[in-house]
């Protein structure tokens, strides 16, 4: 079933009506709400991992090699960085 959508001018209009009217806009109503679904709350939609979070450990070492070292050093630590992202789902590297 769609979506129906009632303004308050109509909902005004159909309280100011028949009351045999009222009833079969309530149970239309009382239709659609029980079928539309709630949206996510905000910690639902936020639950996929942030990229600056995941894989602290391997991120540390890597930083702190490149700092000491240089990049082209460091390509066994990048590695594996990139490794732990990938196995948390990020598979763009």
């Amino acid at each position: 079933m769609g979506n129906v959508t009632v303004s308050r001018s109509e909902a005004m209009a159909v309280a100011n009506s028949d009351p045999g009217k009222i009833s079969e806009k309530q149970a239309l109503m009382n239709e659609t709400l029980s079928s539309v679904e709630p949206k996510p709350r905000a910690e639902e939609r936020t639950k996929r991992k942030k990229i600056c979070c995941v894989c602290p450990d391997t991120k540390r070492l890597r930083d702190e090699c490149i700092v000491e070292h240089g990049e082209a050093a460091c390509s066994k630590w990048i590695e594996a960085h990139l490794q732990c992202l990938r196995m948390e789902g990020f598979n763009r590297f």
